[in-house]
């Protein structure tokens, strides 16, 4: 959690409060709030667009395609047997943060063969938010080896499907292979406050690598 003021990129502090408490934040400075772009990324049915619906302060961007039949046959749907649509883009929404801050929330496509939007959805993003499912992990290294090659800060997310983790934070640390300061968190992608906090230890995480 971010309990305390923080420096952004542009020098000035930031202090969040809670999108539960109010809806949008009340503007109290005499410019606009600073446009951050996240990126929210993971495998294919971790909970992306359900991440980015539950936080968004407008109705979500979603570009989301029927199965069909031949989709079924590529993709893993045994653990997510009422799934009937995917994303084949790009989620998009947003949250003020604070008068100051504004993040712009892009949620990536969580299959391989729509990797090479990637690039493009990620360009200029300030932190990133992995969800994984602890039943597939092997969906979720891909995002993973993404974000450390590009060297942007990013914490991994632990989806509570069905209300409840699986498996202990640090050995899905271990299976994952990410570095001890990358933050591993359980969340709930369905429950609002759950995703703020999520989305608030990926600030304060890209915050910090920022100020050096």
């Amino acid at each position: 959690m971010v309990s305390a003021p923080s420096p952004t990129p542009g020098g000035h502090s930031v202090t969040p409060i809670d999108p539960l408490a109010g809806g949008v934040a009340q503007q109290t400075a005499t410019r606009p709030p600073m446009p951050v772009k996240m990126v929210i990324a993971g495998g294919f049915g971790v909970g992306k667009t359900t991440t980015v619906g539950s936080i968004s302060e407008i109705t979500p961007l979603t570009t989301e395609a029927d199965i069909t039949e031949v989709a079924a046959g590529v993709d893993d749907l045994s653990h997510t047997p009422h799934k009937t649509t995917t994303t084949v883009a790009m989620d998009f929404g947003c949250i003020t943060i604070d008068a100051g801050l504004k993040l712009y929330l892009f949620g990536t496509p969580g299959q391989e063969r729509f990797g090479f939007m990637w690039d493009d959805l990620v360009e200029g993003a300030l932190g990133g938010l992995v969800i994984v499912d602890t039943r597939r992990l092997d969906d979720c290294h891909a995002a993973v080896d993404y974000f450390e090659h590009k060297e942007i800060p990013f914490a991994v997310a632990v989806n509570a499907f069905d209300g409840r983790i699986e498996h202990q934070l640090e050995d899905v640390r271990w299976a994952l292979d990410v570095a001890e300061q990358v933050p591993v968190i359980a969340f709930d992608a369905r429950e609002r406050g759950s995703v703020r906090d999520a989305l608030l230890v990926v600030l304060e995480l890209a915050l910090s690598r920022a100020a050096g």
